[in-house]
C-alpha cells in the first residue's frame, strides 16, 4: 500500500502505511519515525515537530500550528514515507522474567485446552518467541508485543475481567503483552513479571518498553520472582534486564 496522509485536527498528521499488522509495516514505521527525529534539529520544515508517536501500522506526527506550516510539513512527510525507507536503529533487547506460579496464570489451563497443548508446550514455545514491541498504548507503558507463535494463537476472554492484577503477562489473538497497572482487561493470562513497566520517576523514559525493542522471556520460580520484585522496589536497574546485560 502507498503511504496515506491524513490529517489529525490542526496540530498533527498521521501517516498510514498499511492495513495489517506485520514485521514489515511497522518497519516502515519505524523508519519514517527515525528519520523525523534525525531531520528536526537541522530541516525546518521539521523544526516545528513536538512528538512522533508510532503505532502498529502508520505514525502520527505532533507540531506547533503557530510556528509551522501544516500543509509544507505534510507534503514533506508523505514524501519522506514515499521513500520507503525502513529502520536501522536496532531496537533494545530485553529478558524478562516470568513467573508461571498457579495463582499468577489463571487462564494457561484455558489455552491449553483450547490449542489442545500441554503445559509444557505453551510455555516451551512462549519462552522460545522473540517479540517484537509494536506500539505502547492501552495504558501507560501497555506493550503490544507481535511475534506469537501460531500455535499459541487464542481469542480473547469470553467476558473481560473487572480486575487484572499488575504485571501479568497475557496473550490475546497474535499479541503477547503485560499490564502495567491493575486495570479491566479481556486477555489471557498466563504469569506475572516483576518488572516494572511504567515508572513516572523515571523522568526521561518512564516506560520501560518503546517501539522497536525485542522481549524475550526467562522463567522463574516464585521465590525468585519475589525477591526480584522487592530488589525493584529497592532501585534494581532497569539495565540488569536488558540482553546485553544479562549474557
Amino acid at each position: 500500500m502507498a503511504p496515506r496522509l491524513l490529517a489529525v485536527g490542526d496540530s498533527a498528521w498521521t501517516v498510514e502505511f498499511g492495513h495489517t499488522v506485520d514485521a514489515a509495516t511497522n518497519a516502515r514505521v519505524m523508519g519514517l519515525a527515525e528519520r523525523v527525529a534525525v531531520a528536526r534539529g537541522d530541516d525546518p520544515l521539521l523544526t516545528p515537530v513536538t512528538d512522533v508517536v508510532p503505532t502498529f501500522r502508520s505514525l502520527t506526527v505532533h507540531f506547533d500550528p503557530w510556528t509551522g506550516d501544516a500543509g509544507a510539513l505534510g507534503r514533506r512527510l508523505l514524501a519522506m514515507a514515499q521513500e520507503g525507507q525502513q529502520t536501522s536503529v536496532q531496537g533494545r533487547q530485553w529478558r524478562l522474567p516470568v513467573c508461571f506460579d498457579e495463582a499468577f496464570a489463571p487462564d494457561l489451563a484455558r489455552v491449553c485446552e483450547l490449542k489442545r497443548l500441554t503445559r509444557d508446550e505453551v510455555l516451551r514455545q512462549l519462552l522460545d518467541a522473540t517479540f517484537r514491541v509494536y506500539m505502547l498504548g492501552f495504558q501507560p507503558g501497555f506493550p503490544y508485543m507481535g511475534g506469537l507463535p501460531p500455535a499459541l494463537v487464542t481469542p480473547r476472554l469470553p467476558s473481560p475481567r473487572q480486575k487484572v492484577p499488575a504485571h501479568s503477562v497475557a496473550i490475546a489473538l497474535d499479541m503477547c503483552s503485560v499490564y502495567p497497572w491493575e486495570s479491566p482487561g479481556g486477555w489471557n493470562l498466563l504469569g506475572r513479571t516483576p518488572v516494572v513497566l511504567f515508572d513516572p520517576a523515571q523522568a526521561g523514559q518512564p516506560a520501560m518498553l518503546a517501539a522497536g525493542d525485542e522481549v524475550r522471556w526467562t522463567a522463574v520460580d516464585r521465590a525468585t520472582h519475589d525477591r526480584l520484585a522487592t530488589e525493584i522496589a529497592r532501585g534494581l536497574p532497569r539495565s540488569t534486564f536488558l540482553n546485553a546485560a544479562a549474557s
